[in-house]
């Protein structure tokens, strides 16, 4: 049975592609990445990050001072782009603060507050700052709580982390959220940013790579970690509110593995069937997919079974990941509204520095940006333990 779609009234995005959704634009049309040489706080790798510009220099203000981490910075940067938070408070005055739900994704969280706080400890006792506070930064809800804090919200709120597919997965629950009458329109976002966990991390995982990332290429060996944020408002479908539509959404859990997807993409595919039905469309109408498209051997793989057996192999396909690196518990949100601007614009951004397709891979890959028009675009969000999400947008009426 097909959802009701909700309509995506106003968003904003800051990344490595720099602040609010023109640079963003200009970006993927120009054909221009954000990834730089790594150069994040003392990090010894070989590896290109994509770092935002300016965080250092962008504190908190003095009354939401306990908040205080790069992650709730990155936040309020992103929510001060594109009028945005002026969009919110007058979402406000027409449903009041308690009827705006607020569904923020992240990976992460403020976790380099810790990284830091550890570092500033007191050797003789481990004693760590005074000025710590776990609770308003680590803490995963920590984003969710500054921002409704930031903002006046009073609606249902809730943060979800479910590794790459974090903030895609907030589509899905404010439209559940909406549908069962908890609220009447619905905020959701999502905010990860770069620290020394992830970066080590994934190095011992061996999935990073020491050149910009080559989705779906021969020669692909790993990501590049960025950062990013973006908030959407979601409200009812009416003839009056002009903007692109969430028709559909598919969320599974294929759990082969920690931090492998299952290989033949199962819960992938499943994740874009369930999508697709929720919207009452056919494969024959999806007009681009944009792929979660990481960069590593296996996922690369996994995801193109799943979408060549979902929708076959003559839809065209890109990542975007080349422009802004894999913003982990950002990327959801991050490529869902790169998946609205090439609606609203008309263009699908060909994949950056894929230069020679693996031939053993199938999927329509593009690798040079083309225009098109676009009436429905996929957006696929695949996480570490099989955690998927896939989000169909439709254009504007």
């Amino acid at each position: 049975m097909p959802i009701t779609p909700l309509t995506i009234t106003h968003f904003t995005q800051t990344n490595a592609l720099g602040k609010g959704v023109q640079a963003s634009l200009n970006a993927l049309q120009s054909r221009r990445s954000g990834l730089t040489p790594c150069d994040f706080e003392d990090a010894q790798l070989e590896t290109w990050i994509g770092r935002v510009a300016g965080l250092e220099e962008s504190p908190l203000p003095e009354a939401f001072a306990e908040f205080e981490c790069r992650n709730n910075r990155l936040a309020r940067l992103a929510l001060e782009q594109d009028g945005f938070a002026g969009r919110v408070a007058e979402l406000i005055g027409h449903y009041g603060a308690a009827r705006i739900g607020l569904f923020i994704g992240t990976s992460t969280s403020g976790i380099r507050a810790t990284e830091t706080a550890y570092r500033q400890r007191d050797r003789d006792t481990d004693r760590l700052p005074d000025d710590y506070l776990p609770s308003h930064t680590h803490n995963i809800f920590s984003p969710t709580w500054f921002i409704r804090r930031y903002l006046g919200l009073e609606g249902p709120a809730l943060a979800i982390s479910t590794a790459c597919s974090s903030s895609a997965k907030v589509f899905a629950a404010a439209h559940r959220q909406i549908e069962a009458g908890l609220c009447d329109a619905a905020l959701v976002g999502g905010v990860d940013s770069l620290c020394l966990t992830t970066l080590y991390g994934f190095n011992a995982l061996d999935l990073i790579s020491a050149s910009p990332c080559r989705p779906w290429d021969l020669h692909r060996d790993g990501i590049n970690i960025g950062e990013g944020a973006g908030f959407a408002l979601l409200e009812p479908s009416r003839t009056d509110i002009p903007g692109e539509r969430l028709l559909g959404y598919g969320e599974s859990c294929d759990a082969f593995h920690m931090s492998t997807p299952h290989p033949e993409g199962q819960g992938a595919a499943l994740a874009m069937r369930q999508a697709l039905e929720r919207a009452g469309l056919g494969t024959q109408d999806i007009d681009y997919v944009n792929l979660h498209g990481t960069s590593t051997p296996s996922n690369d793989a996994a995801e193109d079974k799943a979408v060549v057996a979902m929708l076959g192999d003559q839809v065209p396909c890109s990542s975007t990941k080349g422009w802004t690196g894999h913003t982990l518990g950002a990327a959801g949100i991050t490529e869902a509204l790169f998946a609205l601007l090439c609606l609203r614009h008309g263009f699908i951004p060909g994949s950056l520095q894929t230069r020679e397709i693996d031939p053993s891979l199938q999927a329509r890959i593009e690798r040079e940006n083309r225009p098109a028009r676009l009436n429905q675009v996929l957006s696929n969000s695949f996480g570490f333990g099989g955690n998927n999400c896939s989000l169909l947008f439709g254009r504007s009426p």
